[in-house]
């Protein structure tokens, strides 16, 4: 039986809607999710694991939270009761337009034990959400006294010939910017190319061919506690690595042997051990992959819909798959 160390560094997820769905977003987030949102059942039996697991502190994100607001209060309140300090909110500043409002959100926020956002701004975000309102936000926070920070500020530079106050497609992008924004934003940031982002490697990637990927190491990442995730429904997401969702209480309390085959694979053995997985269920993988990372979410991908692994959900996989054009 396998549990994680203790809970180090992690993020709540309040929902998986988002109103943009970024290129480089590790979650697969979209419009399409639909508005779940975290329920106060299940936020406070995540905030009591989080705490058995060693974890007081914790930021919250989605999705983006702020589409539900009073939930994100909701939480927010649960976490002060259960002792977890909250060290920011993420949001990508769509509600900023009006700064009256604005204001009484902060307000909210600090009564209900939330004291700094985090406001996403770069050029992936920029195609959906005009980037003077995230500027807006953070004017507003430095009027009073809301803590924050930009994520991240030095985006501003790559912006500087983008027009601020509306939402840019790829073509308007690449001739505001450049041709090659989207390689030059994922380099910038040091993203890993997982969720929607292994579409940026597929595009601009050589393919390598399938034997050369397979090296059978463990998958060491798994259980790793530094910047964990736990979604609405309480399932624990790896640092690097999304796609796979177990529930946190068995991560914290011991994981039943067998029960998640994808997982079991990966931990013992690597991409080459969850091929011979999938191969062995009739899965048919390409000739190449563009890198071990690519080769492992598209046989997820696959077992997600043909196989018996209740820690992959097929809508990640979509999700991750589209908006990218």
């Amino acid at each position: 039986m396998q549990k994680a160390n203790r809970l180090q560094h992690g993020g709540i997820m309040a929902n998986y809607q988002c109103n943009a769905a970024c290129r480089h977003c590790l979650y697969g987030c979209s419009p399409d999710w639909g508005d779940d949102y975290i329920s106060a059942e299940n936020a406070g039996e995540v905030c009591r694991l989080l705490v058995k697991g060693g974890c007081r502190s914790v930021h919250i994100g989605g999705g983006e939270p702020f589409l539900n607001f009073e939930g994100l209060l909701d939480l927010l309140k649960t976490a002060r009761r259960a002792g977890i300090r909250v060290e920011y909110v993420e949001t990508n500043g769509f509600w900023a337009s009006d700064e009256a409002q604005a204001r009484r959100y902060l307000d909210a926020l600090e009564d209900a034990g939330g004291n700094a956002l985090c406001i996403s701004l770069d050029p992936f975000h920029a195609e959906y959400v005009p980037f003077a309102l995230p500027l807006r936000l953070a004017e507003i926070c430095r009027k009073t006294g809301f803590g924050h920070f930009l994520w991240q500020e030095r985006f501003l530079q790559q912006l500087a010939n983008v027009t601020p106050t509306k939402a840019h497609n790829r073509a308007a992008l690449e001739e505001q910017i450049s041709a090659d924004y989207i390689l030059d934003t994922a380099r910038r940031y040091g993203i890993g190319m997982g969720g929607r982002a292994v579409n940026i490697e597929r595009e601009y990637s050589q393919p390598k061919p399938l034997g050369s990927l397979l090296e059978n190491s463990p998958c060491r990442d798994l259980l790793s506690t530094g910047h964990f995730h736990v979604d609405y429904l309480g399932r624990f997401i790896p640092p690097g690595c999304t796609g796979i969702a177990i529930p946190l209480a068995e991560v914290v309390e011991g994981i039943p042997e067998g029960k998640y085959p994808a997982f079991d694979a990966l931990t013992s053995g690597g991409a080459a051990s969850l091929l011979e997985y999938a191969k062995g269920r009739g899965f048919v993988p390409e000739a190449e992959y563009t890198s071990g990372c690519s080769l492992c979410f598209f046989t997820r991908k696959w077992l997600s819909e043909n196989g018996s692994c209740p820690e992959l959900e097929p809508k990640h996989y979509t999700e991750s798959l589209n908006y990218y054009d």
